[in-house]
């Protein structure tokens, strides 16, 4: 008995790939005396996902068409919480080296026992990292952000593969949606979101959301990389001589700069919906590069994103500031007054001691007089500042 497995199947594409399903599909009476029992391929995509452009015969062929004697697919899901821990601390009865416990974590956290994503970030801080490679020096949250961050900034093969993903068309209405935070799963056909769980680019559990805080993280980066080269804005001229970074001055350059440029930067954006969104947070990347984090939230149907950023101070403390963005339709008042509350409730969680809501009005016929405004919030004590573009 004769078992085959080809692995990156779906690496091949178009009349190559044709070819070598249909021979598969020619070979089935044969088996099993002339032909492998059974065959295995192995991929990213479910074989039912496959859309196969015919060069010879100038047409589409799904996968379904082109092969349709599957007999079962499956898939490997990530890891849980506990075999995320249970490999991790293999490193240690191995070496002897100590995984603190806001480590273990944080790497399920920023991972949610994605295979590639756990062992790399793990290799990384225990390998890669000078600190993290001493076995007598405790591994660290500290390290493992570091780790992650420095995964994010190289965009190894796995991370740069979203690059390609991120480019079709089935994933983009997922994406998108998710990223502007407008409508419902209703919204985006069953499918799609289905192609998008396969690819392990979002999660159904619980509310529709990116699958992981890393690719949470890097989708925005990958979407606005060329934005993030070309903004002419140079870190130094917000920093104060104490090394704080001067959040509002920013954000009224920001104002001005949207003012200026939105129309022909959201025109480059492939994810239009989420433009405005997208375009914050180049800006914002491109400056806070030189001493801070970024990290974001979004999810369907919450019609928002929430931003919060970390600036690590010259004295070892560190400085925190939440953003959220809102796209408006509706009244200027009736926005603020629903949108106050739940940033300031979110600010509250994170410590920051800057609160901002920015407030994008897609109105058509408004002229920019009447969107951009300035002005100070207090939401039971907390001062929040608010703009209007």
């Amino acid at each position: 008995m004769i078992n085959l497995f080809i692995d990156e199947i779906d690496a091949l594409v178009g009349d190559t790939l044709i070819s070598v399903l249909r021979q598969l599909r020619s070979g089935y009476s044969e088996r099993s005396s002339l032909f492998p029992s059974s065959i295995i391929l192995c991929g990213v995509r479910d074989i039912r996902d496959y859309r196969i452009h015919s060069d010879k015969d100038k047409a589409v062929i799904t996968g379904k068409s082109a092969f349709n004697i599957k007999a079962e697919s499956l898939r490997l899901g990530n890891f849980t919480e506990e075999e995320t821990r249970t490999l991790l601390l293999e490193h240690t009865k191995e070496t002897g080296q100590v995984i603190e416990d806001e480590a273990l974590n944080s790497v399920w956290l920023l991972t949610m026992g994605q295979p590639w994503l756990v062992n790399a970030l793990a290799y990384e801080v225990c390998f890669k990292i000078e600190e993290g490679k001493n076995r007598s020096t405790p591994i660290s949250q500290s390290l493992v952000m570091a780790a992650k961050e420095r995964l994010i900034q190289r965009r190894e093969t796995h991370l740069d593969q979203l690059v390609d993903k991120l480019k079709e068309e089935r994933v983009r209405r997922v994406i998108e949606q998710i990223l502007s935070g407008k409508g419902g799963p209703e919204t985006i056909p069953e499918d799609d979101i289905w192609y998008a769980e396969d690819l392990g680019l979002i999660t159904t559990k619980g509310q529709l959301r990116i699958a992981n805080l890393i690719y949470q993280e890097i989708i925005p980066r990958i979407l606005t990389y060329s934005t993030q080269l070309t903004i002419t804005k140079q870190p130094a001229w917000y920093i104060t001589p104490d090394g704080r970074p001067g959040m509002k001055k920013l954000l009224q350059e920001f104002l001005q700069f949207f003012r200026e440029h939105s129309e022909i930067w959201l025109e480059r954006f492939t994810y239009r919906e989420a433009g405005p969104q997208l375009l914050l947070q180049a800006f914002l990347q491109r400056i806070i590069n030189g001493g801070g984090q970024i990290t974001r939230e979004y999810g369907l149907g919450k019609g928002r994103t929430d931003i919060f950023i970390l600036w690590s101070l010259p004295d070892g403390s560190c400085q925190r500031f939440v953003i959220e963005c809102k796209i408006a339709w509706g009244s200027r008042e009736a926005t603020i007054s629903k949108e106050i509350e739940q940033v300031a409730r979110y600010a509250d969680r994170c410590g920051a001691e800057e609160v901002y809501l920015l407030i994008f009005d897609q109105k058509k016929g408004m002229s920019w007089e009447e969107k951009i405004f300035t002005e100070m919030v207090d939401q039971e004590g907390m001062q929040i500042t608010v703009f209007g573009m």
